[in-house]
């Protein structure tokens, strides 16, 4: 059991992580946020698998939160934001593609040097995905700081949270329903906060690459 248990914890972390490559292999908003939703629905059946398998009801409510907001309302709300801005393909990012993806693999194999002391002190059958997550973690952010375009900056920090909480879930196998009730509260109020970020930009510069900001300095 605990081998099944482990295998589908790897499976679903793993697809958890390439899901977060999209944004880095892909160039249109609508793959980002398709994106986002697909990876949201996975680590919600991941939540439901630790809570499965760990006899934890607890955590059938906590997958049920995160597959109803982050699975469906936020995607919602992303691409209504495309459609209002009718958002431009990230065709310049910081970094291009193919040394994205090369970042991205460095990234990744630097998740699991961090991790491997903790994989090897911890005795949960999940302790395989921990570094899986934390690659997401390391990937997420490097979204956030290589591409311009301002939703893609944001759905990069709404996948970052996705990160922390499956590393959170497979490292402590398990979320307390309140703890995550509360950094869904979190996270929807820091989308609403982005989002009125992303309009004033969009306003003002009538454009929501964030790269135009730099002539608020003249």
């Amino acid at each position: 059991m605990d081998s099944l248990f482990s295998q589908l914890s790897v499976l679903g972390s793993s697809l958890v992580l390439l899901f977060g490559l999209i944004l880095l292999w892909r160039r249109g908003i609508s793959a980002y946020v398709g994106a986002f939703a697909a990876q949201s629905m996975v680590l919600s059946a991941v939540i439901a698998i630790v809570g499965y398998f760990g006899n934890d009801h607890e955590l059938y409510w906590v997958a049920g939160t995160l597959f109803l907001l982050k699975g469906l309302v936020i995607p919602r709300l992303l691409r209504r934001m495309e459609r209002r801005f009718a958002v431009e393909r990230e065709m310049e990012p910081y970094v291009n593609t193919a040394s994205s993806l090369v970042v991205s693999g460095l990234l990744v194999l630097f998740g699991y040097m961090v991790t491997r002391p903790l994989v090897g002190l911890s005795q949960l059958p999940t302790r395989a995905g921990m570094p899986l997550a934390m690659g997401l973690v390391l990937v997420s952010l490097f979204v956030v700081i290589s591409r311009k375009k301002a939703l893609t900056q944001v759905i990069g920090f709404l996948m970052l949270e996705n990160g922390l909480a499956l590393l959170a879930v497979l490292g402590t196998y398990g979320i307390p329903l309140i703890v995550e009730l509360g950094v869904a509260l979190d996270v929807l109020m820091g989308f609403l906060v982005m989002q009125i970020f992303v309009y004033r930009i969009h306003e003002t510069f009538e454009s929501i690459d964030v790269e135009q900001l730099n002539r608020l300095r003249y």
